[in-house]
């Protein structure tokens, strides 16, 4: 049966995967490519570290990788709505994209406070 860090950790690849999928259909002009390359790295960043963070050799470890994780998140949302104020994504599922980005920062920031409270 999967855990919930199992699910998490389905729902960050997806993330990533689908960011990588949008950035591919992005228009090839100089702004939709910088910020597509800043958000795939965030994108597939937030997935990457929180594996990192599940394979954590301490709790500080842990603690410190899930800190890079929100920030890979809140990164990914602010790139995804850069996409949507320049008007480079017109159509493109940038809105779902966003949602999901910023509910993946409440989770990890609550994850955070809940560790680090826990943490002796």
């Amino acid at each position: 049966m999967p855990t919930p860090a199992d699910d998490l950790r389905a729902r960050t690849k997806r993330f990533g995967f689908d960011v990588i999928d949008l950035v591919k259909r992005l228009p090839r002009n100089i702004a939709a490519e910088c910020i597509g390359r800043q958000l795939i790295r965030a994108g597939t960043g937030v997935a990457s570290n929180y594996r990192a963070a599940c394979r954590g050799r301490s709790r500080r470890e842990f603690i410190a990788k899930l800190g890079v994780v929100l920030e890979e998140a809140d990164e990914s949302e602010f790139w995804l709505e850069a996409l949507t104020v320049c008007d480079l994504a017109v159509g493109l599922p940038v809105q779902r994209l966003c949602h999901e980005a910023s509910e993946l920062r409440a989770i990890f920031w609550q994850s955070l406070k809940t560790a680090r409270a826990s943490s002796p």
